[in-house]
């Protein structure tokens, strides 16, 4: 059922994704030929107008072809009147970044209705306490419930960290609930050295804390899931992003690089675990979609915006070698990419 799941999540994304090139190539004028979710052998076909709409036998991506433009052939081009490359340039950069549009807007809306469905944020209640931390040192205790800071109101965990980075290592007043008594407590941050989630080290403003892991589920109005959706899904693209910054530049080990396998797993996994869950993950996964194909790699929608950008600013079209030879370039390095994420997945399968 978990691998089930597990396609179906990637052929919506990937059906989304090719939708929003379809759509943007239509509203052009622009002849779409071939509609696929898969590649390879095609098991199912069927022509509505101009468009042959496919299923294929290897649900690992999908393609539009359009008239004119050919991936797997960049020097078969046409020049009719409904053909890709008539466009003009700034045509052809909507019609590429329509397919990534698509994914961060499927992730917005997914946001959305987990916003309604009810999101769990953790309490501000201590669990772990660091040893010869500041907030060791001042009696805080596990289970204690962090009700105010300076006299704000802490609601959720989250508020615990905002307050202590605002503090400029001044001294914070705790107002702490321990077994029905109030308490208050004076604490200084202390700047302690901690690894974010690519695993650098940084120095931040800490008193020494972990929740215990108790959660509330929150349920928003209209206007509060509009922005908790902009905010996850700028936030999460701006993670995405760094997260490939930091690959590139070697922070982040290769052998971090998931391939198919790592995603049919979190995805089975995400689905076992409730349908928040499995939201969850397919909003992560859209925009993670969504990144990579604005990537400037030859191949991908990237790749070819940089080419259109290139004739706007030139006034003139790459020749068709330098674009023929980009263009296998970008798929050796799509193709190495894809082996090194299934290479990784072989080695945690077998540890």
């Amino acid at each position: 059922m978990g691998l089930l799941t597990s396609l179906l999540v990637l052929s919506i994304l990937i059906f989304i994704h090719e939708l929003g090139h379809f759509t943007a190539a239509r509203f052009f004028g622009v002849k779409v030929e071939v509609f696929s979710i898969g590649f390879g052998k095609r098991l199912f076909t069927k022509k509505f107008g101009d468009t042959e709409w496919s299923l294929s036998a290897i649900p690992l991506g999908g393609y539009v072809k359009m008239k004119g433009q050919d991936d797997t052939d960049p020097l078969n081009v046409s020049f009719d009147k409904d053909s890709y490359n008539v466009k003009k340039p700034w045509q052809r950069i909507v019609i590429l970044f329509a397919g990534p549009l698509s994914n961060f807007l499927l992730a917005f809306f997914i946001y959305i209705i987990m916003a309604f469905i009810g999101i769990p944020k953790l309490l501000p209640q201590i669990g772990d306490i660091a040893p010869d931390s500041p907030a060791y040192s001042n009696g805080l205790k596990t289970k204690d419930t962090i009700l105010s800071i300076d006299n704000e109101p802490i609601i959720f965990w989250e508020d615990i960290g905002k307050k202590i980075q605002g503090s400029q290592n001044k001294n914070l007043v705790f107002k702490i609930k321990r077994n029905d008594e109030l308490k208050t407590i004076s604490i200084a941050p202390k700047v302690l050295t901690t690894k974010n989630i690519f695993g650098e080290y940084e120095k931040r403003l800490m008193i020494g804390i972990g929740p215990l892991g108790t959660s509330q589920t929150v349920y928003l109005d209209f206007d509060g899931s509009i922005s908790y959706a902009l905010t996850q899904t700028l936030q999460t693209s701006l993670i995405i992003f760094t997260g490939i910054e930091k690959l590139i530049t070697g922070v982040v080990d290769t052998k971090e690089i998931g391939g198919i396998i790592t995603i049919v797993d979190t995805t089975s996994k995400a689905s076992d675990a409730g349908v928040l869950a499995l939201l969850f993950f397919t909003a992560l996964i859209s925009i993670n979609l969504g990144v990579l194909n604005l990537l400037p790699i030859p191949a991908l929608d990237g790749g070819h915006i940089m080419f259109n950008l290139y004739e706007m600013v030139s006034g003139r079209a790459p020749s068709e070698a330098i674009v023929y030879k980009l263009t296998i370039a970008g798929w050796i390095i799509l193709f190495g990419l894809m082996f090194l994420g299934l290479f990784n997945d072989i080695n945690r399968i077998w540890g």
